[in-house]
C-alpha cells in the first residue's frame, strides 16, 4: 500500500519546506505586512489612539498578520504543481 495525499506527513513537510523558502517567504511577509498593517488600522485603529488597548486588542492585531500570512501560503501551495 503506498501512502500519498495532501495528509501524509511528507507532502505536510514538503510544503512546509516550499513556503520556507526565501523567495516566497519575502513574497508572503510582504503581503502579511501591507494587509496585516491595512486590517490593524481599520478594525483597532480607534481603539489604539483613543489608547483603550488591552490584551485582547493585541491578540486582534496579531491575528491581522497571521491570517494574511496562511492564505498567502495557501495560495503558493494552490498554484505549486506536483512535482
Amino acid at each position: 500500500m503506498r501512502l500519498s495525499g495532501p495528509a501524509h506527513p511528507r507532502n505536510v513537510a514538503g510544503a512546509l519546506r516550499y513556503c520556507a523558502t526565501p523567495r516566497n517567504l519575502r513574497r508572503t511577509i510582504r503581503i502579511a505586512l501591507l494587509v496585516g498593517v491595512l486590517l490593524t488600522a481599520i478594525n483597532q485603529g480607534s481603539v489604539i489612539l483613543a489608547g483603550h488597548v488591552n490584551t485582547m486588542t493585541w491578540i486582534r492585531c496579531g491575528l491581522n498578520f497571521l491570517i494574511p500570512f496562511l492564505v498567502s501560503n495557501a495560495g503558493l501551495l494552490s498554484g505549486r504543481h506536483p512535482a
